[in-house]
């Protein structure tokens, strides 16, 4: 019996999917894996290959390290980024990229926050969240949690009546003001 392949007859490739997505994939919010993903950073990598690793977190294709790897140059266990062949030491010593270990431009960190940027962010949201009233403040907070919106989504408000939108309930009570009169 001949054996089955995925290709067609000449071996020549498929062409473009018949159907493009209609949507983006979304991930699951509540997940620790999905936090721990999109937290790792990419750094040491040429664009091409920064480009594929972000494809992977973005599509939940990326599968971090469990245990350090061998590095292909210095053959010790260093590696502790996926997808990397080289550790750190080795592709900045020889000025290639950690995958592909091409002589490309490398490309700067995704993640570059200190911890004193991260300080600074946080100050500043409570500072923010400080100046609102308390319904809003928990919504945002909620919303922070959910991770429905960054900390850099939530707007600085004053605590003055000029911004705060006033319910129907006056309005209503303008218009039982004009109604009384129509009755006598």
């Amino acid at each position: 019996m001949p054996e089955k392949s995925s290709s067609r007859g000449s071996g020549a490739k498929k062409g473009a999917p018949k159907y493009q997505n209609k949507f983006a994939y979304t991930h699951n919010r509540g997940s620790k894996t999905t936090k721990k993903i999109l937290a790792a950073p990419v750094d040491g990598l040429c664009k091409r290959c920064t480009d594929q690793v972000m494809w992977r977190k973005q599509y939940r294709k990326y599968k971090p390290l469990t245990t350090p790897k061998k590095c292909v140059a210095c053959e010790q266990k260093k590696v502790t980024k996926a997808y990397h062949v080289l550790c750190d030491g080795c592709a900045n010593e020889k000025g290639v990229c950690a995958k592909c270990m091409e002589a490309e431009e490398i490309v700067e960190g995704h993640n570059p926050k200190t911890s004193q940027q991260r300080v600074k962010e946080q100050q500043e949201l409570e500072q923010k969240l400080a100046n609102m009233r308390e319904r809003q403040r928990r919504s945002y907070l909620r919303k922070l949690r959910r991770g429905d919106i960054v900390a850099a989504d939530v707007p600085d408000v004053c605590n003055s009546d000029d911004d705060f939108e006033y319910t129907d309930s006056e309005e209503e009570e303008e218009d039982d003001d004009e109604g009384d009169s129509d009755e006598e």
